[in-house]
């Protein structure tokens, strides 16, 4: 494949063909080395967060806001959504308390699933928050001490034998439910990409890593002991830790307990995941430092994904907000600019980078949702735009691997047939 490069842009330059939607059906995605797969070919992803849409779909009068999403999500070429499988305590729970599941939010989470499919969208479920919000490592813990557990800090979360018995009870709950729809057991359903194990995992408690390994490691090799079929993920931010100290100066000047190498390379973590926030970060600096600090982010980590962790690489979330001081559009496109061109640069060479999931998609009506990130298609003609071009050029790279393949195949095929012939004709007097 020395020339695939050249093969690739001669390709590109000459197909002009319109954006065509490849739904969820098709089988499980697969990894192959550092490639998502989807029935033997490269598969990318261009998609978004909608964290609400379980929450909105548990009220029958509002599954009409999931269905517009998912019908401008695809229109727009968007092909993966991520949201949440988890809603732990307090108001409208998934989960009351330990092993005590709410039916009607469960239900949501159905329809959820059953409509992504009809829409031709891949689903990323998180099956925990590391913050308060929906209950997370917080409500877990507090159930532990409720059972007199003695935990020190919610960090204990992923230490106390009870509150691990808690999650795992959770994982597999949500793994092993069917479906009221469709009949079908979340975990043989290939509208679900992939499970994450939780979202921005953190334990400031332990800096070393060690809590965290230890956590991923476990509770990696229980959700595989319940489904071979999906993908799973840690939710990791992309934080270097102890493992990797000269790399520590890529971080925005904090630490969380976390670490992007050896977090990656554990048994059962199937693809990296990486989340940018430089509005947040680097909240003191000016949009070109932030935007500085982005390039080098992206670049470090396609790197180590290719040639340390050698697994794909999803851009899980990122965004900028209209509560920035100065916020203008145009800031926010060069910003969803710059993911998209470093994405796509990776794939067309055959790297690691594979996606990216901008952070929120909402329909119109829903602004008790909005918090400066929200993308409402409608409203946002530039950046939609945008969207809908990286979801055009991912699909057109993704029918030429495929178009590749093919021919390697044939090419395969024909030399197989013509070594057949001659060890079958050796020795014959041909034409005499």
């Amino acid at each position: 494949m020395k020339h695939l490069g050249l093969v690739l842009l001669v390709i590109l330059v000459v197909q002009q063909q319109s954006f065509v939607h490849v739904g969820a059906q098709g089988g499980f995605i697969r990894t192959r080395g550092q490639h998502f797969v989807l029935n033997g070919s490269p598969y990318f992803a261009n998609g978004f967060n909608a964290y609400w849409l379980m929450y909105v779909a548990s009220d029958p009068s509002q599954r009409g806001k999931v269905s517009a999403a998912f019908q401008e999500a695809s229109r727009h070429g968007l092909t993966v959504a991520r949201t949440w499988a988890f809603s732990d305590g307090g108001y409208k729970p998934l989960q009351y308390s330990p092993g005590s599941y709410n039916e009607q939010m469960f239900k949501g989470l159905d329809f959820v699933i059953s409509e992504a499919r009809k829409y031709g969208i891949r689903l990323i479920l998180s099956l925990v928050n590391n913050y308060e919000n929906f209950g997370g490592k917080k409500q877990y813990a507090q159930w532990a001490r409720n059972q007199g557990q003695y935990l020190a800090s919610d960090d204990d979360f992923f230490r106390n034998s009870l509150a691990r018995g808690y999650y795992k009870n959770h994982v597999k709950t949500v793994l092993t439910r069917f479906n009221t729809m469709t009949g079908v057991a979340y975990k043989d359903d290939p509208t679900i990409f992939a499970w994450e194990l939780m979202n921005e995992p953190r334990c400031t408690s332990d800096l070393s890593g060690r809590t965290i390994q230890a956590w991923i490691s476990e509770m990696a090799a229980y959700v595989k002991s319940i489904d071979r079929n999906h993908l799973l993920e840690a939710g990791l931010e992309g934080f270097y830790g102890e493992t990797s100290p000269q790399k520590k100066q890529f971080n925005p000047g904090f630490q969380v307990g976390t670490d992007f190498i050896s977090n990656n390379l554990i048994n059962g973590i199937d693809f990296a995941t990486v989340h940018s926030y430089p509005d947040q970060w680097l909240s003191s600096s000016n949009d070109q430092s932030q935007l500085a600090f982005l390039n080098n982010w992206l670049d470090t980590h396609i790197q180590d994904a290719q040639y340390i962790i050698r697994k794909p690489l999803l851009l899980a979330e990122f965004g900028k907000s209209w509560k920035d001081p100065g916020f203008s559009s145009y800031q926010r496109d060069t910003l969803f600019n710059t993911v998209y061109s470093k994405i796509y640069s990776s794939a067309k060479r055959g790297g690691p980078a594979a996606g990216g999931l901008f952070w929120q998609l909402l329909t119109e009506g829903m602004g008790s949702f909005r918090d400066g990130y929200e993308i409402v298609l409608s409203e946002s003609p530039t950046t939609a735009s945008m969207i809908a071009q990286q979801s055009h050029r991912l699909y057109q790279l993704q029918k030429i691997y495929a178009r590749l393949r093919n021919i390697a195949r044939l090419k395969r095929a024909r030399a197989i047939r013509r070594a057949q012939w001659w060890a079958k004709n050796r020795g014959r007097n041909i034409g005499n």
